[in-house]
């Protein structure tokens, strides 16, 4: 029998006026639980990589070039930064900067010098994401995840030690690069935001392996879909064919489009007995188990929010 699990936001992103009355009994009546919060950790409990790591940039650079294998790789994502009081923020990155082709004609071959005499390939297969290639054996500090450092103090995320003494000098240099390109300016004048720093992040090699339990999995996300990428996993099971499948839903904002598009129609299919399980795993660490025996779960109150984790009596 197959199941389904949906990958959700935090629950205090899903706002509106409350939940439909089958799915606050639904809700009240499954198993719960709490584990370990964070996107990162979501995608964690459905793949093993093997060695235990979360090498983004090499992950991500198999789905756009599929060129991975034999080298390191750290992601150079480009960003906006703007200095204030304290230091710099970092405002936009990546695909929020609206980055196309010409972007990457004009400034790629200003930077690519920089990186070459480190010792360092950069390139471009997708105008969001950019990437450094690196031999194998090389020594990489910690660098921050780019969402981390959205809208914070980037001084406050530079790679700390002697190994992250180079990528901090890196990054200066690119800086004042991006700073003095009157590409930048042509940006500015169009409406758009300059491109003045580089974010590194996602530093490392490919696991040697990735496994999951599903077979089908759906989702936008680019590091997501890397991983199916790597697993094996395609995104459309074949016709007729019951499997178990992971859903990514981490863009949803909206109580009422979360209950009346992504669990109404599943909890059907548990009634139906199309679906053995639903499990709703959010953001925040809290989970849901549904099996359709807990509809003789009677005495459990429907749930009159999200957040409210006790089971309780029916009145």
């Amino acid at each position: 029998m197959a199941s389904a699990t949906l990958l959700l936001p935090e629950r205090s992103r899903l706002a509106g006026q409350g939940l439909p009355a089958e799915v606050a009994r639904a809700l009240g009546r499954a198993d719960r639980s709490q584990v370990e919060a964070g996107e990162q950790a979501q995608l964690r409990r459905y793949f093993q990589l093997v060695p235990d790591h979360w090498p983004v940039a090499a992950l991500t650079r198999q789905l756009d070039a599929g060129d991975s294998e034999g080298s390191a790789w750290v992601r150079a994502d480009p960003a906006r930064i703007s200095p204030d009081m304290t230091g710099a923020r970092l405002l936009a990155h990546g695909e929020a900067l609206a980055v196309d082709a010409d972007d990457l004609a004009q400034l790629l071959p200003t930077l690519k010098p920089l990186f070459g005499d480190a010792g360092v390939l950069l390139d471009a297969p997708h105008p969001a994401r950019w990437y450094l290639r690196l031999p194998r054996e090389s020594q990489l500090p910690a660098f921050a995840a780019i969402d981390d450092v959205l809208g914070d103090d980037l001084f406050g995320h530079l790679p700390e030690g002697d190994a992250g003494r180079r990528w901090r000098a890196l990054l200066s240099e690119v800086q004042v690069v991006l700073h003095n390109h009157p590409w930048n300016a042509r940006r500015v004048a169009a409406g758009l935001a300059p491109i003045n720093s580089l974010w590194f992040w996602g530093g490392g090699v490919m696991p040697h392996s990735i496994s999951t339990p599903f077979k089908q999995i759906k989702s936008p996300d680019v590091l997501l879909r890397s991983l199916a990428l790597v697993a094996g996993v395609s995104r459309d099971a074949a016709d007729g064919q019951e499997v178990d499948a992971l859903i990514d839903l981490r863009h949803l904002r909206g109580l009422d489009v979360f209950a009346r598009d992504a669990v109404v129609p599943l909890l059907a299919a548990l009634q139906r007995r199309e679906l053995d399980s639903l499990r709703l795993d959010f953001a925040d660490g809290a989970q849901f188990e549904l099996r359709n025996t807990q509809r003789w779960r009677f005495w459990r109150r429907a749930l009159t929010r999200l957040d409210d984790n006790a089971p309780g009596l029916s009145a």
